[in-house]
């Protein structure tokens, strides 16, 4: 009897130990399965970031379109100067031009890339970004809001034949000249509807390469 006893014994603890192995194995798996729900988690956040800035994007594609549609009749407003030109002037070579912010006429070899920039750059230098279809903006102290507007639409439109050259010109005051290749308009103060009209209209349409 003693020693039948002792196999229960024996069988209890042996029963004991498989059944804790059994519940090794089921933590194991419940760590799967939080491991799949978490994953889950992360997919549908992912989706959610990824949607929610489909639609930012979207949203700020839309104000920019609305605000080209309200200013429209602004382009009445906008100048035709007559060619000046279009060579290129030798390295270094500097030129005085008919208009202090030149739509065309002899310029750099080399352009200016797309960007806001706080600070002035040459002229020879920026007709050339002209030429290649980029819409030059001339800003001194237009305000927070404006200054914020031309730097968001200079960090959208980058491309080398279709964008916008934000630069510095001491002296406009709170006033904002801009240019595309034969066009100009300025504004007293700066009108984000007018100018989003002008920066939609004349982008990408230089004479070298238009692309819109």
């Amino acid at each position: 009897m003693a020693k039948t006893k002792q196999r229960k014994k024996s069988g209890a603890v042996g029963g004991t130990s498989k059944g804790y192995g059994g519940h090794v194995g089921k933590p194991g798996a419940g760590a799967n399965r939080k491991a799949l729900i978490a994953a889950g988690l992360l997919v549908v956040a992912g989706a959610a970031y990824w949607w929610q800035s489909g639609q930012s994007e979207t949203e700020t594609a839309d104000a920019f379109g609305l605000l080209v549609q309200e200013g429209q009749p602004v382009l009445a407003r906008v100048r035709s100067p007559a060619s000046q030109g279009n060579e290129h002037l030798n390295a270094g070579a500097t030129k005085n031009y008919v208009e202090p912010f030149p739509t065309s006429g002899d310029h750099a070899p080399q352009g200016v890339k797309a960007g806001f920039y706080d600070r002035e750059l040459p002229k020879v230098n920026l007709v050339h970004a002209l030429e290649h279809g980029n819409v030059v903006i001339y800003y001194d102290t237009p305000g927070e809001a404006a200054l914020a507007s031309l730097k968001d639409w200079a960090g959208r439109f980058t491309g080398p034949w279709d964008g916008l050259v934000v630069t510095l010109s001491p002296g406009l005051g709170k006033a904002v000249v801009l240019t595309a290749w034969t066009k100009s308009l300025r504004m007293k103060e700066f009108d984000p509807a007018g100018a989003a009209a002008f920066v939609d209209a004349y982008r990408g349409r230089g004479p070298e390469n238009p692309v819109r």
